[in-house]
């Protein structure tokens, strides 16, 4: 076979391979919408939390935290029946929504604070210095406001918050009203016992 020859056989072998991986890259590009959307979503994080989303999860960590302390704390320092009673609740119910968060921010790569914040200490710290019908009329006033405060904030993020945070401020938000509502109650049981003597 001549030089010529083999040169023109050589460039003819060398274009029937670049061929193929033109046109494959050429029918990547103008994929539908769809699939380079799928593509696109496949390459990013699945991740794509805001700074609120952040701080929500983090500010519910340490809320949640605080109130299965504060229901510890409660079972100690109580000698009221419902009081303690709701303390029990919110230890089971604020544990198992504790792990749940966990488990998104697991999901999200977000490291959660293991233990309450300034504030929520600063509270323990001054409860745990009372006891009996002291402690009662405090504690449960706290859990009224610390109730109404997460809740505005577990509506917002069930409103506004990225998926797997809004899914379990959604799922959380009807447990955290039925405590709310229960607090009132026994508040305001409290405070009719006291008036009374």
């Amino acid at each position: 076979m001549s030089v010529i020859r083999r040169f023109l056989a050589l460039g003819a072998l060398s274009f029937l391979i670049s061929v193929p991986a033109g046109l494959a890259q050429s029918s990547m590009s103008q994929s539908d919408p769809a699939t380079a959307g799928t593509m696109n979503t496949m390459g990013k994080s699945s991740s794509s939390l805001t700074l609120a989303d952040k701080k929500f999860m983090k500010e519910a960590a340490q809320g949640g935290e605080m109130e299965v302390q504060l229901g510890q704390l409660a079972l100690k320092n109580s000698s009221n029946q419902e009081v303690r009673e709701f303390a029990q609740r919110m230890i089971t119910d604020h544990s198992k929504a504790n792990e749940q968060l966990a488990q998104v921010a697991a999901k999200d790569n977000v490291t959660l604070p293991s233990q309450p914040g300034a504030k929520e200490k600063a509270t323990r710290a001054m409860l745990s210095k009372l006891t009996g019908e002291k402690f009662d009329k405090a504690y449960m006033k706290d859990m009224v406001k610390d109730h109404k405060a997460d809740i505005a904030a577990f509506q917002q993020e069930s409103n506004f918050g990225h998926a797997n945070v809004k899914s379990f401020a959604s799922d959380t938000l009807p447990t955290l009203q039925s405590h709310l509502q229960q607090a009132e109650q026994v508040n305001s049981g409290e405070m009719q016992q006291s008036s009374m003597k």
